[in-house]
């Protein structure tokens, strides 16, 4: 047991399986600091995770790729939010519809374009980073570097979401549109409007991590690969309660669950048991410290406006 976890394929695996949760978690604060409850995610992560590969597979670039992942992403979540926010839909029901339907239209469109042989094999994928002169540390190294790009894109994302919430006056209104919309119009601020650019940046996000599975992390895809990702991210943010750094932190908690299921699989353990490990952790979060959780007083409110 101690050799497992002083062994560096741990850590990167960690870090590696984090990334996917952590997108979609800072996804989901900025919609649910803006009052809206986005469970829509786990369908949006699999609707651009298709697209990432479509794309990337047509064009033999996989950054556009990965920017068609994104654009698809953000058009799905506009769509939810139009339903949501302007038509006052049920965003729970809504949320589970969209990922019934990503589930059905991408396994749809998996058969119709590529058939029983998949996706090509020689489908790009987005360049690994080989960080200089830590990747000659030892252990630190093999921890840190050669990651995909979309690791270190993610960890750039993670400061500039933290600055935007809690150092700028959008996400100022942005968190008081989720806190108290009636007193945010009076104020002048335009709550609709707001609650769009929470989901769509919920949208960007969880693209991003649908792209990082099927172009960052293989280059194919598969029917059901979010494996219910976009669930486990909703559960990191509320255990990170609705913070950018503490919905990080979550998710390195549920990746580093996930990687040692991995290396337990050749141990005496249970497979079963291993493999449960992530969800049973998932469940724990939001049955102990998520239930401790305090979120945005008016989140998956409906609000019409007053004008």
């Amino acid at each position: 047991m101690k050799e497992i976890f002083l062994n560096p394929q741990l850590w990167a695996a960690t870090i590696a399986m984090a990334t996917p949760l952590a997108l979609p978690a800072l996804g989901g604060t900025f919609s649910e600091r803006s009052g809206v409850v986005n469970i829509a995610m786990e369908g949006i992560m699999l609707i651009a995770a298709f697209f990432a590969v479509m794309f990337s597979a047509m064009t033999g670039n996989a950054w556009i790729g990965l920017l068609g992942a994104i654009i698809v992403g953000i058009i799905v979540a506009i769509i939810f939010a139009w339903a949501a926010v302007s038509l006052t839909a049920n965003q729970i029901i809504l949320g589970m519809a969209i990922n019934i339907f990503a589930s059905g239209f991408t396994a749809y469109l998996l058969n119709t374009i590529y058939g029983f042989t998949g996706t090509p094999v020689d489908t790009p994928m987005l360049p690994t980073v080989e960080i200089p002169f830590v990747k000659d540390i030892p252990f630190i190294g093999h921890v840190l570097s050669g990651h995909s790009v979309i690791v270190y894109i993610m960890i750039v994302l993670l400061f500039l979401a933290d600055y935007f919430l809690f150092h700028t006056n959008l996400g100022l209104r942005l968190r008081a549109v989720g806190e108290n919309p009636e007193a945010a119009e009076t104020a002048g601020i335009d709550v609709i409007k707001l609650r769009y650019l929470g989901v769509a940046m919920s949208g960007f996000l969880s693209a991003l991590g649908g792209a990082y599975l099927s172009i960052g992390a293989l280059n194919s895809f598969n029917p059901d690969m979010t494996s219910g990702r976009g669930y486990i991210a909703l559960a990191a943010m509320i255990f990170g309660k609705w913070t950018p750094f503490g919905s990080f932190g979550a998710a390195l908690l549920f990746g580093f669950a996930t990687a040692l299921s991995m290396q337990l699989q050749n141990t005496a353990f249970s497979k079963n048991l291993i493999m449960m490990l992530p969800y049973a952790l998932t469940i724990l979060a939001l049955v102990g410290i998520g239930g401790k959780s305090v979120p945005p007083a008016a989140d998956g409110v409906p609000y019409t406006p007053k004008k």
